[in-house]
């Protein structure tokens, strides 16, 4: 018998830099993987993006612990649609997560950004189903918040 769970979460995170330059950093393809897609412990097999509504954004990455931690080798897959974007302000987004071919999420994602003062405010908020004891709500949270940290870095590198 397989499971279901669901589960929803909401991050908000301050950010000096202007609504456009944050939005500019989920829209333009070099600065997307630079931020989003490359990281330690992950070998980039592909990734594509098409940033507009009805686009579609997938990679493919093998986790380099993924023996130590799983067991086999560990491909993961995330194949996502952007449902709304209006540029400066929101994108909407759903996401299907595969792990060795096995589907163990899908979300709906929402991405606001507001300018705050000198910078911008962004709020970031997802509604997931997890299936057959996937990663989960705790893990997912975290690792958007370490994504959204890398967000931070990336435009803090590139200042203008």
């Amino acid at each position: 018998m397989t499971t279901t769970t669901h589960a929803s979460f909401a991050i908000e995170r301050s950010y000096s830099a202007s609504p456009q330059r944050i939005f500019a950093a989920w829209a333009d393809p070099a600065a997307k993987r630079a931020w989003f897609v490359e990281g330690d412990g992950w070998d980039i097999q592909s990734y594509e993006i098409d940033f507009r509504e009805g686009g579609k954004e997938s990679s493919k990455y093998l986790f380099r612990k993924g023996e130590e931690i799983f067991g086999e080798k560990t491909v993961f897959t995330n194949d996502t649609v952007f449902n709304e974007i209006i540029p400066n302000e929101r994108i909407v987004f759903t996401y299907a997560m595969d792990r060795n071919g096995k589907r163990f999420s899908v979300s709906l994602a929402t991405v606001e950004i507001k300018l705050a003062g000198k910078g911008s405010r962004l709020i970031f908020s997802e509604h997931g189903a997890f299936f057959d004891g996937a990663d989960g709500v705790q893990m997912r949270e975290q690792g958007w918040q370490d994504l959204l940290k890398r967000l931070e870095e990336h435009l803090a590198e590139i200042k203008q």
